[in-house]
């Protein structure tokens, strides 16, 4: 078995370390928060002080941070230089493609194999063990990463050279966010129409509308599976996460001149919803309740966000 620096364990990061930990590797934990540390600790991994301390000694490096400027500071000040030139280095956070190519070919340069591997799955998969991993990077980094992401993924696809991974979970989930919208609308129309919502999904389902955001993760309370829907849009993946993904996949439009007027209309609903409406921490199916309040909260918590008005009113 491995020792493994983990750095970031937060909602996804807590569950993935957990589960190299289950493995039987000797992962080094790191955070900012108290609590993870604490939470981390209670699922087999050796906590530590600081990011430097982490890395000492290590045969991979493995990050899930917020942010692109995250990852740059973590990278330049505490991995880079100071891990040993043999770890392989791994990075599952969701950033900008830019950045993502920066930091490989700075590890690059100093003799690191590094891949950006982010991550589809949510919460649920990652303390499951069975994410989905998008990796860039070279072939020969993608099979050095192949075995730690192994354990925490129930797929793990090469998906080209530095910055792929990130390029393909960018537009996976502008897919997602547009998607999701347009199922929210769609249950919001049928209701409308007098239809009974479990027989639309039943159809829809099996009909040529299908898509994920229908038939696994119904925005409608009590229709298909069970989903965040079915209790009050808590957990899953939060509204504001959706957003800043929207954002990367507008930024990266616009930097290669791609036309993409769905994802635009997209990121323009979710930052409605998440900043102006308080909707941010709710699951990113939640935006049904501004194109409709008809799925409300129950008495006494928070309140939905006032319908849409649509293009004729």
């Amino acid at each position: 078995m491995a020792r493994v620096a983990f750095i970031g364990l937060g909602n996804m990061g807590g569950g993935m370390a957990a589960n190299l930990a289950k493995a039987g590797h000797d992962v080094r934990a790191f955070d900012l928060s108290t609590e993870a540390l604490d939470r981390a600790k209670a699922k087999g991994c050796l906590v530590v002080g600081s990011a430097e301390e982490a890395v000492e000694a290590v045969e991979a490096v493995i990050t899930m941070l917020p942010a692109g400027r995250h990852v740059r500071e973590v990278y330049d000040r505490a991995v880079i230089g100071k891990a040993p030139a043999s770890a392989t280095l791994i990075d599952c956070s969701t950033i900008d493609v830019t950045t993502a190519r920066e930091e490989i070919e700075k590890a690059r340069a100093a003799g690191y194999r590094m891949v950006d591997a982010p991550v589809s799955g949510g919460i649920a998969a990652a303390d499951a063990g069975t994410l989905t991993f998008m990796v860039g990077g070279t072939e020969e980094a993608f099979k050095r990463a192949e075995p730690f992401l192994d354990i925490m993924g129930r797929a793990v696809i090469h998906a080209g050279g530095p910055g792929a991974g990130q390029a393909a979970k960018i537009c996976n989930n502008m897919l997602l966010g547009a998607s999701m919208v347009a199922t929210c609308e769609t249950f919001v129309l049928a209701q409308k129409l007098g239809l009974d919502l479990q027989t639309f999904f039943d159809i829809s389902s099996k009909a040529s509308g299908q898509c994920w955001s229908m038939t696994s993760y119904c925005p409608v309370p009590g229709v298909g599976p069970e989903t965040p829907a079915d209790r009050d849009y808590e957990g899953g993946f939060a509204a504001a996460l959706m957003l800043k993904d929207l954002r990367l996949a507008m930024e990266a439009a616009q930097d290669v001149d791609a036309y993409t007027p769905m994802g635009a209309h997209a990121e323009e609903l979710y930052a409605r919803f998440a900043e102006a409406l308080g909707g941010a921490g709710k699951d990113f199916s939640a935006i049904i309740k501004m194109i409709d309040d008809s799925w409300r909260a129950p008495a006494g918590s928070e309140a939905p966000a006032p319908p849409v008005t649509n293009s004729k009113g």
